[in-house]
């Protein structure tokens, strides 16, 4: 469907756009259940970024090829560490893909406060095999309950995303990870679908993202510690020097440059923002989808999500706005 287009609505020259590109959401049920009726039934919550170049940032740094889960999948190396190193990658000519996990199953309520929702970079890669791989199902086998089904993902939303720089009165140079879905359409009669909304994926959404700092301590006491235990060491990522300096002696900063997201293991945090893009910010996210297009046959035929994913993944909660 590509990434749609951004219109200003207002004069806002403080509003800086990053990164552009598409976004996928995916959850999968539980080990062991073929099915999900709730978000008691999930396992995991996954988001794949796929940032495309929009004429104005066509190169992007990511981890070199031979670390983390992308270099374990390549066996360079021993696996089960973050991502590190640095190669350029010209997402004009090959794909990026992030795949994200999302800490509490969930997004939270782009329209409430709440406290920020914790994820991270579980997989970066140029191989769009390795994010299927990720998210079809398979049997394996444990040493003490035997054989186990692990189901396939399924697909919950398809849109555009944008991350960007924003400079306000009340605070400046903060980030911005907003999105619009395409699918499921917005535009259909009956109300959002049950797990889009149990699983807070609204039509549209703005978060403020902030990018945990790899080298400081985890969090002992306090509230924040309780919450935010994050990964264990040797998974976190490991940023180049240029870019672990953005950081600072802070323990968050800006995905400003969003290539700090191009890292497996890198930890950030989403905050609820709004849940009306355009109010907000004076920017209005446009898909590249037309009412005519969405739903059945129609909207199955020009999802990229169904044709990059389809063949590994359910897609019937993202055409129907049903669980299974």
């Amino acid at each position: 469907m590509g990434h749609g287009k951004e219109v200003k609505t207002r004069p806002d020259p403080e509003v800086d756009v990053q990164e552009k590109g598409e976004i996928f959401f995916f959850y999968r049920p539980k080990v062991g259940k073929d099915e999900a009726h709730s978000p008691d039934d999930v396992q995991r919550m996954y988001i794949v970024l796929r940032p495309e170049s929009g004429g104005d940032r066509a190169v992007e740094e990511k981890q070199a090829p031979d670390s983390g889960k992308e270099g374990l999948k390549k066996q360079q190396n021993s696996g089960g560490e973050g991502g590190h190193g640095k190669e350029e990658v010209n997402i004009e000519e090959q794909p990026l893909l992030r795949l994200i996990v999302m800490g509490k199953k969930s997004l939270p309520d782009p329209a409430k406060r709440s406290r920020p929702y914790w994820g991270y970079v579980e997989l970066v890669t140029t191989n769009i095999q390795d994010i299927k791989d990720d998210l079809k199902g398979e049997e394996y086998t444990t040493a003490t309950r035997g054989t186990r089904h692990r189901s396939a993902a399924r697909a919950l939303g398809e849109g555009v995303y944008r991350i960007l720089k924003h400079d306000s009165a009340r605070r400046r140079g903060h980030t911005h990870l907003i999105y619009k879905l395409e699918l499921p359409s917005p535009a259909r009669d009956d109300e959002a679908g049950e797990p889009q909304e149990a699983m807070k994926v609204e039509p549209e959404a703005s978060y403020l993202i902030q990018i945990k700092n790899p080298e400081q301590p985890r969090s002992g006491g306090g509230d924040e510690g309780r919450r935010f235990r994050g990964l264990q060491s040797k998974r976190r990522a490991a940023f180049p020097a240029h870019l672990q300096g953005r950081f600072g002696s802070n323990r968050y900063a800006p995905a400003d440059p969003p290539d700090l997201l191009n890292y497996e293991g890198c930890e950030f945090l989403l905050i609820a923002a709004s849940d009306d893009v355009e109010e907000e910010l004076g920017l209005q996210l446009q898909t590249e989808t037309t009412e005519a297009e969405h739903g059945g046959a129609g909207a199955a035929g020009c999802s990229d999500l169904v044709k990059l994913f389809g063949e590994v993944v359910d897609v019937k909660p993202l055409l129907s706005g049903s669980w299974d």
